[in-house]
């Protein structure tokens, strides 16, 4: 079975979109790869940020997948600053890295702009995030589009180590993560669902409470016409609407508009609010239960036992490799 390996970021809240997009995806996945998920903490810290709160935002996040169906059993789940060998490889791949390759980072160029006085840790953090990645001999990578480059690079520092010292790493191959549907901000339907949209009206949070969750759907944007019809240029806010409501009850887009062809947009407002509200309390109320146990510390230290046999596997043969004593 191939390996695939997941990173998250302890920062910000889950979206609908986030669910929809990705992690609805990731919980199909999970039976067709052995599966290693990591909180990526160390990653956190590359910018000023002086409100991080890590542990509580790392078990609020491990039981928000949880909750969206991540399976504890299929996947091995793990805390990044747990396993020392992610920061001791990273070592040795920053000095099989470039200046140059780092500094084309796209997302290195777009940080650095907002914050002038940026920290090293900003500049390299793609090399440990290669690292995150050939330590576990990674077959897949699910990404974004803004996080491409940076697997793009683990399969160049990987393949360049490989030609100096010997097959040592597998190289990866990344999948792009937006596998699943695409959702779009209430507000402006022509814009992704992004929990930094400066108008929080157009985002659903998975922590959202009910009732601001149906106010926000009945305020979404829509159309002066009545037909409730897939036309994402034309009508991008039912558009939007009708794939939410696919999406979550696993219907396609023609069955959508069959169902609701003589309703009026009220109608598929409320009925889009009614199945979103469904299943954000029922992840609400599975993410109390977790959230609330001690469940999470046992995932997290099982995980961090059998991340780190793999981990340190690896890290001893880079060090042989190289010629250390």
């Amino acid at each position: 079975m191939k390996r695939m390996l997941t990173g998250l970021q302890p920062t910000g809240v889950i979206t609908l979109g986030n669910y929809i997009g990705a992690i609805k995806e990731m919980a199909k996945r999970q039976d067709e790869y052995e599966s290693f998920i990591f909180v990526a903490d160390l990653h956190a810290i590359t910018v000023p940020n002086m409100d991080l709160n890590l542990k509580e935002k790392t078990r609020s996040l491990i039981a928000l997948y949880l909750a969206c169906g991540i399976d504890p059993n299929k996947n091995t789940i793990f805390v990044q600053s747990e396993n020392e060998y992610h920061t001791n490889l990273s070592w040795f791949l920053e000095c099989n890295s470039y200046f140059g390759e780092l500094s084309r980072m796209h997302q290195f160029k777009e940080k650095s702009k907002k914050n002038e006085n940026f920290t090293a840790g900003l500049f390299t953090y793609p090399v440990l995030m290669a690292a995150d990645i050939l330590l576990y001999d990674t077959d897949v990578v699910p990404v974004g589009i803004d996080q491409k480059q940076h697997v793009e690079l683990a399969r160049d520092i990987a393949i360049r180590f490989n030609n100096k010292y010997g097959e040592t790493f597998v190289v990866p191959e990344p999948v792009m993560s937006g596998a699943g549907a695409k959702i779009m901000d209430l507000i402006d339907p022509t814009k992704k669902m992004s929990k930094s949209s400066e108008n929080q009206n157009g985002v659903i949070r998975l922590l959202d409470d009910l009732d601001v969750i149906r106010k926000k759907i009945m305020r979404a944007t829509t159309d002066s016409e009545m037909n409730i019809k897939y036309d994402p240029e034309n009508k991008p806010g039912i558009s939007n609407l009708i794939t939410i409501y696919a999406s979550i009850l696993n219907k396609t887009v023609e069955e959508v508009e069959k169902e609701f062809i003589d309703s009026n947009y009220g109608t598929f407002k409320k009925a889009v609010a009614d199945t979103v509200v469904q299943e954000v309390s029922r992840i609400q109320d599975k993410y109390n239960e977790y959230i609330n146990s001690d469940l999470i510390d046992k995932i997290l230290e099982e995980g961090k036992k059998k991340s780190r046999i793999f981990a340190k596997a690896k890290y001893e043969a880079v060090k042989n490799k190289v010629g250390f004593y």
